[in-house]
């Protein structure tokens, strides 16, 4: 039994660590609402770290290349979701935690739950499988907040243009389970998560995200 109290930050905010990932099916704007809210903590005084998975780790960039842009069908679906939970447990070992231990905020661009959406759902490896690999690698840390941006496969390949990963080449169907994959993990911790319409304006967005963020911080802390 994995123990999911085995870390924990020893406050959230300027004086302790928290953990924000973001999440959603590929073209969703993951990365743009994690640098808009990283710019806005950091003018609050906050130490933001930007991460992502894979790729955050000197290893993680080398898992990355060989896993998102080898030749398609040149990784088995369960070697991919083992690459993926390798590069996390490494990701967390060396750059999460140490973040977190020293009071920073850590935004993430992916983390476990694309793990169980890509790999559990749309790959059919089983969602309790695929979640119990990822939490023993990273021995059981989940982020104090998950932002879903839910995005349609359709809208996804739209906002993508030309350029695809191996993962994003999937079709439009492997996409739809990918999206409710992450939508059905959202409906098992509300609490933890907070779900947005991707195709909504950005600022809009992105005060829903601060408004939510705020919530887990000191009070005042951004005035």
């Amino acid at each position: 039994m994995i123990d999911q109290t085995s870390f924990q930050a020893a406050s959230r905010g300027v004086g302790g660590g928290l953990f924000i990932a973001f999440e959603g099916g590929d073209g969703a704007g993951k990365s743009t609402q994690a640098q808009l809210l990283g710019q806005w903590l950091a003018e609050g005084g906050h130490e933001v770290v930007h991460t992502r998975e894979p790729g955050g780790t000197i290893l993680g960039k080398a898992l990355r290349e060989l896993v998102l842009h080898g030749e398609d069908g040149s990784v088995t679906p369960r070697a991919e979701a083992l690459i993926f939970a390798a590069d996390r447990g490494h990701h967390v070992a060396t750059v999460v935690r140490p973040a977190l231990e020293r009071g920073a905020v850590v935004l993430t661009d992916r983390y476990l739950d694309s793990s169980v959406a890509y790999q559990g759902a749309a790959r059919d490896l089983g969602h309790e499988e695929i979640r119990t690999l990822s939490m023993w690698a990273v021995q059981g840390l989940l982020p104090q907040l998950t932002v879903l941006l839910d995005v349609t496969s359709q809208q996804g390949r739209t906002r993508r243009g030309e350029v695809h990963d191996r993962l994003e080449r999937e079709t439009d169907t492997f996409h739809d389970r990918v999206r409710q994959g992450f939508l059905d993990l959202a409906a098992r911790e509300p609490d933890r998560y907070l779900v947005l319409d991707a195709s909504a304006p950005l600022e809009e967005l992105a005060a829903a995200v601060r408004a939510r963020v705020g919530g887990l911080l000191p009070s005042g802390s951004l005035s």
